[in-house]
C-alpha cells in the first residue's frame, strides 16, 4: 500500500498500479523466472545469464540497502500519483501498487485492500499498449483475486496525449545535443518490448465482461499497432522543432531467450540497417516502458551500446520517465476519469 494511515476518513474506492516485478536478489531468479513462464521451468543456462544481467545493473546475492529500480521507481510513481490526487481533492482515493510476478503481488494486495474497506478498485497498468502477455494476465490475475469487489479495469492508454508528451520532453534535448555533436542529422529508434509471435498471429481473448462459460473469440492482439502508435505520437509532438517521418524508426527489443520466434524488426537488425544506410549514431527511446529497469539499463546501456560501438555508431538515450511530473499528470487523468480508454468492467 502506498497510502499512510490517517484519522481522517477515506474513500471505498482506490486506485491500483500494477506492473511486471523483479527479483529482489540474484537468489530469486529462478523462483522469479518460473512466475514469468507461469510455472515452466527454463533451462539453468537461461537462469544464469539472467543472473548475470541482472548482476550487472546492481543486484547482488543479497537484499540490497534499497528495492530494484523497478520496484523502486513503480513505488515513487504510486507516491507521486497519491499526492497530486490528494492536492485535487480532500482525502482523495489510496493509491496501492502491486506486481503480477513478484513481490507485492497482486492477490497479496487485493487482500489488504479488503481489509481497508475498499470495494472498488481503478486498476491502471503501467505498460500503456495493450497486450496479451502483459497486460491481459494482470487483468485475468486481478479479476480473480478481487471477485466479490467492483474493478474498472484500464487495459490500454497508448494514445494518451500527455504519455507522448511526457515522451518528446525527454527526447527533444538528447535528440538536439546528439545532432549537434555528430554535425548532421541522427535517426531516433524508438523501441518496446517484444512478444512471442503466437500472442499476436493466433491465440484467443476472452469477451469483456462475458459471464464464465462464455465462448472464447479469435481476435488480433493490439499491442504492436499500439506501440507503434505511441512512437508516432511521440514524434508528432517534434514537428514543431523539425522533427520528420524520414528522423525515426521503430524495433522490438529483447525477445526472449528460451526459444520461440519473438516478433520483431530486432534492434539488431535495425542498428545494422542504420549503419548500413550510412548514419554515424543512433537515439534510442523505449517508449514501451515507464520507468527504468533490466530491459533499459542493460538490453540498451550495456549491450544494444555495445553492438553499437561495434558497428562503429554512437548510441544515445534518452532518460526514462521515471519520476516525470507530466507523467503523473497521464496517470492522474486516467484515475479521475478525466482521460478514458479501453475501460473495462
Amino acid at each position: 500500500m502506498i497510502a499512510e494511515m490517517t484519522d481522517a476518513p477515506r474513500q471505498s474506492s482506490a486506485i491500483l498500479l500494477l506492473a511486471h516485478g523483479t527479483p529482489d536478489f540474484l537468489g530469486e531468479m529462478a523462483e522469479y523466472l518460473s512466475k514469468v513462464t507461469g510455472g515452466r521451468a527454463l533451462p539453468q543456462e537461461v537462469v544464469e545469464e539472467l543472473q548475470h544481467r541482472y548482476a550487472q545493473i546492481g543486484l547482488g546475492e543479497t537484499p540490497g540497502p534499497e528495492p530494484p529500480p523497478l520496484t523502486r521507481w513503480t513505488i515513487a510513481q504510486g507516491h507521486l500519483l497519491e499526492q497530486v490526487l490528494n492536492a485535487q481533492a480532500l482525502n482523495g482515493p489510496r493509491v496501492y501498487i502491486a506486481m503480477r510476478n513478484w513481490h507485492p503481488y497482486i492477490a497479496d494486495v487485493v487482500a489488504q485492500m479488503r481489509i481497508d474497506g475498499i470495494t472498488h478498485i481503478k486498476a491502471i497498468c503501467l505498460a500503456p499498449q495493450n497486450s496479451r502477455t502483459s497486460v491481459g494476465l494482470y487483468r485475468r490475475a486481478l479479476l480473480a483475486a478481487a471477485a466479490g469487489l467492483e474493478v474498472d479495469f484500464v487495459a490500454g492508454w497508448a494514445e494518451h496525449p500527455l504519455l507522448a508528451q511526457a515522451f518528446a520532453e525527454k527526447l527533444w534535448p538528447v535528440w538536439a545535443e546528439a545532432c549537434a555533436q555528430s554535425g548532421r542529422r541522427i535517426p531516433v529508434l524508438f523501441t518496446a518490448h517484444s512478444v512471442p509471435c503466437r500472442t499476436i498471429m493466433t491465440g484467443e481473448a476472452s469477451i469483456a465482461g462475458a459471464r464464465p462459460g462464455t465462448p472464447m473469440q479469435a481476435s488480433p492482439d493490439p499491442y504492436p499497432v499500439e506501440a507503434k502508435r505511441t512512437a508516432q505520437l511521440v514524434a508528432d509532438r517534434l514537428a514543431a522543432v523539425g522533427f520528420t517521418e524520414k528522423d525515426w524508426l521503430f524495433a522490438f527489443q529483447s525477445q526472449g531467450i528460451s526459444g520461440g520466434p519473438w516478433i520483431g524488426p530486432t534492434v539488431e537488425d535495425t542498428l545494422k540497417a542504420i549503419k548500413d544506410e550510412g548514419h554515424t549514431g543512433v537515439v534510442m527511446q523505449p517508449i514501451g516502458f515507464l520507468c527504468d529497469h533490466v530491459e533499459i539499463l542493460y538490453d540498451i546501456d550495456i549491450a544494444f551500446k555495445e553492438i553499437a560501438h561495434e558497428l562503429g555508431l554512437n548510441l544515445w538515450r534518452t532518460e526514462s520517465l521515471n519520476d516525470s511530473p507530466i507523467l503523473t499528470t497521464a496517470l492522474a487523468e486516467i484515475a479521475t476519469g478525466k482521460y478514458k480508454e479501453n475501460v473495462d468492467k
